[in-house]
Order: structure tokens, then sequence, then C-alpha cells
């Protein structure tokens, strides 16, 4: 029987696209299904550089108007990767026109933003998700699973940290392409939207919902020269945000990032501590999950390192790839997000994060902000 074609449109050719289309060329080869994804188009307004990215990765075609993409009846799925502030806009346009839709993160450039997304997926009925990529990492897979199965028993702490250090040079031009993430028009947020929400997303799919959080944030370059305007403008980024938080489990919550901690491109690391076992994960060792297991007696009770690629031991995922000791990488989460929204799509029972799992982050997202200016504990509104 021949296969089902996903035609996919994707906008924007970035870091993330670049990551998104190499899981669409890989999922096929390693979580065979039902259906054949298909690169039918690639759409950014710069026709020249959009044109050399879609011969690269082996798009049929391209557009430089995103809404004459959602238009084309060969379009089955839209995939947006542009800046935050064009999320909305696009993801409630190809809602409307019946295309599913694959949204890079976070999913808004606020709580309102966000539920006006959701409300526009779900009256149109379409499949859809958010990139937030590391929970399909096998090792952070593997700690939901021992997590959901009671393993770790009462919980008491979430810790997590994300740090990077390439903001750091005071004469870094902000807005444009590449430097968006700088200009709070199009990101919304700096590090707490783009760096804390994957720690956020992961802690709320690990550990429930965060009731409430008490945060500070810093800008420690005031002025850069904007890239649109030419002119030097005020930054209105967090360049680093700390927060605490509870949990409505009632364990602690300890989160940082930031873009100015030298040495760091992107460490990314979080430990939860049960009454019966802590678990510990580096995205810098990605494949393996440190356990404490408090019910080992004896010599043998201390951290184990479990590496996190046995095909044959109940690891996720790692049955779909090589022999056991083999590592895979960073680019295959987004591999594993592909293969489970197709799997969303063939059984009728849609793969997390959606929009409205998505939606969950964003209220934290906002509440820290929030907190940070009040400097004030700040609930966690409902999404």
């Amino acid at each position: 029987m021949a296969k089902k074609q996903l035609r996919v449109g994707m906008i924007g050719y970035g870091f993330m696209g670049r990551a998104h289309s190499n899981a669409y060329k890989q999922v096929g080869q390693f979580f065979p299904s039902q259906h054949e994804v298909v690169l039918k188009a690639a759409c950014a307004r710069d026709a020249e550089k959009i044109k050399a990215f879609a011969n690269q990765w082996g798009y049929e075609s391209t557009e430089t108007d995103w809404r004459k993409l959602i238009e084309r009846k060969d379009i089955d799925v839209v995939d947006i990767c542009t800046p935050n502030n064009m999320h909305k806009e696009i993801a409630i346009a190809a809602a409307a026109a019946g295309k599913a839709i694959l949204c890079e993160k976070p999913l808004a450039m606020n709580v309102p933003e966000g539920r006006e997304m959701v409300a526009a997926v779900e009256k149109a009925g379409v499949p859809n998700m958010v990139w937030y990529n590391y929970r399909r990492i096998p090792a952070v897979t593997l700690a939901k699973k021992l997590i959901d199965e009671g393993r770790l028993g009462r919980i008491f702490h979430y810790r997590a940290k994300f740090l990077q250090d390439w903001t750091i040079k005071s004469d870094l031009p902000q807005g444009g392409q590449g430097l968006w993430r700088l200009d709070v028009a199009a990101a919304g947020s700096g590090v707490s939207g783009d760096l804390l929400a994957h720690c956020i997303d992961t802690s709320l799919w690990l550990n429930g919902r965060l009731d409430s959080v008490c945060a500070m944030t810093e800008t420690f370059v005031k002025e850069r020269m904007h890239n649109l305007t030419g002119k030097v403008e005020k930054v209105g980024i967090d360049d680093a945000c700390t927060f605490m938080g509870r949990y409505e489990n009632g364990s602690l919550a300890n989160f940082e990032s930031t873009r100015y901690a030298r040495g760091h491109k992107a460490l990314y690391t979080f430990e939860i501590n049960g009454e019966d076992m802590s678990l510990f994960w580096d995205l810098h060792d990605l494949h393996r999950l440190q356990i404490f297991d408090y019910k080992v007696e004896g010599k043998l009770r201390g951290w184990s390192s479990i590496h996190v690629t046995d095909n044959g031991g109940d690891h996720p995922y790692m049955q779909n790839w090589w022999v056991p000791g083999l590592a895979i990488g960073y680019d295959s989460s987004f591999t594993h997000q592909v293969a489970d929204f197709i799997q969303g799509l063939e059984s009728g029972k849609p793969q997390g994060p959606t929009f409205r799992d998505a939606l969950e982050t964003q209220c934290v997202l906002d509440a820290i902000l929030d907190s940070a200016k009040s400097q004030k504990w700040v609930d966690v509104p409902k999404g």
C-alpha cells in the first residue's frame, strides 16, 4: 500500500529551520510509518537565501510570502520557524486554512497571544505541536518513565539551569536576522523565553504544574545598536533570569538562565530530588542519566550513570537506532518529535506538547517577568 504523503511547508530557514529539515529527512529512515514526509515548500522574505536553503535541504519549491504558502492546496503541515512575534498571526491563519501546525518555542509573545492560538487550533480541530525537543532525548524520557512509575517517591526539589555566553560583547547589535533574540519587539523576552522556556516545559512535564514564582532579571548591556534602524536603542530583553517557585505537588523550584556565563555555550542541566531517588541530567552528556537509588543497600549505594542507548533494555526510542553503547545526538530529539507527531496523526491521539500544553509554559514565563518587575511572589495564571 502506498504511503500517505505529509507535505511540509516551512516558514523560516535559520538554525531551527535546519534542525527541523534534518528531522523530516531522517524520520522515515529510522521511524517507518504510514506517512511519507515530503519537503514541499520553504518560505522566507529573501528570495535568494530561501532558494539556496531549499536547494540544500531538498524542498521542492519556495515562497517569499507566508500567506501564499498557507493558501497552497499541496501543503498539509505548516512549520513555523520565525521570530516569536510572528507565531500568532501565522498559526491562526494556518489553523483557519485547515493545516496541521508545528510551531517553534516559546508558543507566543505572551499569554493573551497564546490563548488566541490555542482557541484557533482547537476551533479548527487541526493537529498541533510545539518544538520543545528536550522532552524527547532518551535519557530525559527515561526520567519521565521513572517518575511516572513512582520510583522517586515524594518529590522535594527540582532545579535547572541553562547557561550561555554569546551576548557578553557590548558592541553586539540587536535586531535583524540572527540577532532578533536581542530585540524585545521580535522576541518578547530574553533568556526567559529563549532558554528558561525549555527548562520550564521539561519541568512541567516531569514534575507537574508550577503554582507560584519569585524572580529577578537583569539586563547587563542597557543599549545596543539596532540593525533595522541604525540607531542606538534601549535593550528591552532580559540577559539573565533567576527564579524560585513552588509546584502544585509541594516541591520547590530553583531555576537560572543567562547569556553571560563566560565559558558556557549551552550548559543545560536539571536535578530532581525525591524521597527514594534523585535524578540528574546534563545536555553535554545527553545520553546519560545519573541516578541515586536510596533502596540500593550497602556498598553499592551511590550515584549510578545509566548509558541510555540499549535497544533491548526498554530505553526510549533506542530500538530504532543503533546497537547498545552507540550514542545518538541533539539532532535526534527533533527526529523523535516528528516521529511522535506522525504517530499522533495515525492514532488520533495528539502527542504533546500541544499548543495547550505550551500555553502552561507561557503562563509561567509571564509570571516570571511580572514577578521580576514587581519584585514580589506571583501566582502562575491558569492557561
